[in-house]
């Protein structure tokens, strides 16, 4: 504990940040008001950030100029010469940010504990955008003082708590910690956005946010982990229990901006900020999340059928399932698939329409996900046709192209790839400079087959964007029967959760 306590003091970021801390508070006056923002700065988040991402030489450069900016602006009242110095601080911020863009770029939507850590990242801009705005004395339409709050609001409330739910989200996970982290994660905007146009969505943001710390500091008094960090936790949040409630009542009105600062400020400063500062000094839970290793896609852009012509989506359906488990009829459809007739028919959530009726505009020109806003049933037309593995770079990979009365709806590139034992759907549909892979799972029960992106393992809707791979808030689900002599599938979607789209086969 010692020894990486030790580490990090002596990190030159770090150093450097705590040098200019300590030369504030001996050279300069004291305003300790300003301090509150100015520690943030120089101390905790440089110190924060170095717990959960590896910096590159120029992202430190950059950072050690931003923390150099900060401290000068102390001693400089030149109006030119602190813009610039609040320019160089908010590209420091700006570097941060792209540190969280980046790791969700690796990962996406998944593992909440990551994704709150990414999002503490790059809130941070936010705050160094608004500490820009004050010292610029910019109109931002509201005082001088409240501008400077936001940027306090912004380095506290969103960049330093985010990652510390994130830390804490890779030792615990639950529905309450889920819906705890979504509330803090969207907090920072919803007050914000509160505090600009509506006293009662300010006040309804606040209430959720003194539930969901309520409830985190209720998780942290559970957990059992290295004892002085986990100490320090629990100090924090208790601190976050009492000057939370001073928040809500601010934004009842019957609390003034001098006691805010006073004990909100002031609490949150010291024993919020410091105590998570040491205590993800001295201990950091390893990150559970592993690099995506499944094989995608390198075929990108509008994709047309000129291969050479194929039979079967899938050469054997045993590789996924028991084929005795369901009617033959339905591996026959995958393994001989051009011997089979579809006729769709389409169905958008009420929600979605709107979209679903702009949509088509964009698709008829990409040549992908091209569907009709029409319920009618639509009969389609498919070809499957060979695909370059060496272009492709998967296994056997092979074209099923659907069309409506000649324009394409479908260009999906099927392949297939096992791991720990599991095999699966590997498809991808490409797109500009880019490629959608839905990696399925198959399971069969009541003989039916059930095909599916919610499912554990590789399983999920991804998109392969240059070296990145990153998962995607949508899901498939696919159901296919027989009934008489005919197939029928459903092909289900949602976004984030929520039902958007749903397709209606009948197989011939």
């Amino acid at each position: 504990m010692l020894a990486r306590l030790h580490e990090v003091l002596v990190n030159r970021l770090n150093a450097l940040g705590l040098l200019c801390m300590l030369a504030l508070m001996l050279f300069h006056e004291p305003t300790s008001m300003y301090y509150y923002l100015t520690i943030a700065q120089l101390v905790y988040i440089p110190i924060v950030l170095q717990q959960v991402v590896t910096l590159k030489n120029w992202q430190r450069a950059i950072i050690a100029a931003g923390q150099l900016a900060v401290t000068l602006l102390y001693f400089f009242d030149n109006g030119a010469l602190s813009i610039i110095l609040a320019l160089v601080y908010m590209a420091s911020t700006l570097v941060i940010f792209i540190c969280g863009l980046q790791r969700f770029l690796q990962r996406g939507f998944t593992n909440v504990a990551e994704l709150m850590i990414d999002i503490g990242l790059m809130y941070i801009a936010m705050g160094g955008v608004w500490f820009f705005a004050h010292i610029a004395q910019m109109n931002t339409g509201f005082s001088p003082t409240i501008t400077w709050l936001t940027a306090i609001h912004f380095h506290y409330s969103a960049c330093l708590l985010c990652i510390t739910v994130g830390l804490l989200g890779r030792l615990y996970r639950s529905r309450l910690f889920t819906i705890s982290a979504a509330i803090i994660a969207a907090g920072p905007m919803l007050v914000a956005i509160g505090i600009t146009f509506s006293r009662v969505i300010e006040v309804v943001s606040v209430s959720l946010y003194v539930l969901a710390i309520f409830s985190l500091a209720m998780i942290v008094s559970r957990l059992r982990f290295q004892l002085l960090a986990l100490l320090l936790i629990q100090l924090a949040f208790l601190t976050l229990c009492f000057t939370i409630i001073w928040s809500f009542f601010y934004a009842l009105g019957t609390v003034t901006i001098p006691s805010m600062l006073q004990f909100h400020g002031l609490l949150n400063c010291v024993l919020f900020g410091g105590a998570i500062t040491l205590a993800w000094s001295v201990f950091v839970p390893p990150t559970k999340q592993r690099p995506f290793t499944f094989p995608v896609s390198h075929i990108r852009g509008h994709a047309e059928a000129n291969g050479a012509p194929h039979n079967a989506l899938v050469d054997d359906m045993s590789v996924f399932i028991d084929k005795t488990a369901v009617p033959a009829r339905i591996s026959d459809f995958y393994e001989q698939t051009t011997n089979y007739e579809l006729t769709m028919r389409v169905k958008w959530a009420l929600w979605f329409k709107p979209f679903a009726y702009v949509y088509p505009f964009i698709s008829r020109k990409i040549g992908q996900l091209n569907l009709p806003f029409s319920a009618e049933p639509q009969k389609m037309e498919s070809t499957i046709t060979r695909v370059s593995q060496k272009l492709d770079r998967r296994t056997a990979p092979r074209m099923w192209q659907r069309k409506i009365n000649g324009d394409t709806v479908f260009s999906a590139i099927y392949s297939m790839h096992t791991h720990k034992s599991i095999s699966y759907m590997n498809i991808a549909l490409p797109l500009p400079k880019s490629a959608m892979h839905g990696i399925l799972a198959l399971r069969t029960d009541d003989n039916k087959l059930y095909i599916t992106s919610d499912a554990a393992g590789d399983a999920g809707t991804y998109l392969a964007l240059g070296r990145y791979t990153f998962k995607l808030p949508l899901h498939e689900y696919f159901t296919i029967w027989e009934e008489g002599n005919q197939l029928y599938a459903t092909h289900k979607m949602t976004l984030f959760r929520l039902p958007f789209l749903t397709i209606s086969y009948t197989i011939q």
